[in-house]
């Protein structure tokens, strides 16, 4: 492991998903699923949201449509959270699952809508 590529991403990923989603997914882990956490904050958040070729707001774009085509709705509310985080706004995540909609099927915009909506929901409760 390169320690400095893990702290950046690290540090990413608290910036992105929340000092406290990062802390209780790495303290939870364990002997089976603590490679998966170290492959995860090393380079998925150190070495590729690390670079500097697009902005966070960018990547969370791109994660969302992605994470939307591949029907992965619990990673979705993960980074509809970060989206906001990077300065997403609402209208601009609409547009994604618009997008979303037309390229990947409207089964799984309507999906991303949901997910979306419960996410904002919880957030508007704060």
């Amino acid at each position: 492991m390169d320690k400095a590529t893990y702290d950046r991403g690290l540090q990413i990923r608290k910036n992105v998903l929340g000092n406290e989603f990062v802390d209780k997914a790495i303290a939870s882990a364990d002997d089976f699923n603590r490679p998966m956490q170290d492959l995860t904050t090393e380079y998925c958040w150190g070495y590729v949201w690390g670079r500097d070729g697009l902005t966070h707001k960018t990547r969370s774009f791109l994660n969302l449509a992605m994470l939307c085509a591949l029907n992965r709705p619990q990673e979705l509310k993960t980074h509809v959270r970060g989206a906001l985080t990077n300065g997403a706004t609402r209208e601009e995540i609409r547009e994604v699952f618009m997008q979303v909609a037309i390229y990947c099927g409207v089964p799984a915009g309507v999906d991303a809508f949901r997910n979306a909506k419960e996410v904002f929901a919880e957030l508007d409760k704060k």
